[in-house]
């Protein structure tokens, strides 16, 4: 695969890290008290994110989160999340990502389920940002 891929994981409301790359919403709601212009936020890729009935289903529940990435990991096989995943791993590709969400706890998100879909290949665990929390397997 030629370049070394590097995903890392991050809340939005922390401040941006030199070392973060391309930072990138993956949420389908804008998160409050962030500025569309905010330098927080490089792109937002709404349609990557897990659908609100989805998301609903899971609120955050930590028993129900192998079931949520099931269910995910088959919303991003449909068309319009499949071109949006591919959207992500064209970032990937062209350098080092960090993909942000208002979500408080991370590790139990979409986020790790996005990042192991997006290494995968590699099988390292995608990085997460300082604040952000570990990640757990999807």
């Amino acid at each position: 695969m030629g370049r070394e891929q590097d995903v890392r994981l991050a809340r939005v409301y922390e401040a941006p890290s030199p070392d973060d790359g391309r930072r990138v919403l993956v949420d389908r709601l804008w998160p409050r008290g962030v500025r569309k212009d905010d330098p927080r936020v490089d792109e937002w890729l709404r349609d990557v994110a897990p659908s609100n009935e989805l998301r609903r289903w899971y609120g955050h529940e930590p028993s129900l989160f192998e079931e949520f990435a099931r269910r995910y990991r088959g919303e991003l096989a449909e068309p319009i999340g499949a071109k949006a995943l591919e959207r992500v791993r064209g970032l990937v590709e062209a350098g080092r990502v960090t993909l942000v969400t208002a979500t408080r706890e991370p590790a139990i998100s979409h986020l790790t389920v996005l990042a192991r879909l997006l290494t995968e290949t590699d099988g390292r665990p995608p990085r997460t940002a300082p604040g952000a929390g570990p990640t757990s397997a999807a």
